[in-house]
């Protein structure tokens, strides 16, 4: 899954699959501004948990 764009921050998704974690980096006109660590099961996170960590913090 590539970046995400929304509400003018681009979200970044990295994860580990042998660590079963990953983080969302947040970033507001280039400029780093937060992580969102999340954990997951199976080879890859599923899409629709990162859309739904994404639409939280959009709705802080």
């Amino acid at each position: 899954m590539g970046a995400i764009e929304r509400e003018g921050y681009l979200f970044e998704p990295e994860y580990s699959v042998i660590a079963q974690n990953g983080a969302i980096h947040v970033y507001k006109d280039g400029e780093f501004i937060e992580e969102i660590k999340f954990s997951f099961s199976g080879k890859y996170p599923d899409p629709g948990q990162i859309e739904q960590l994404v639409d939280n913090y959009c709705e802080q």
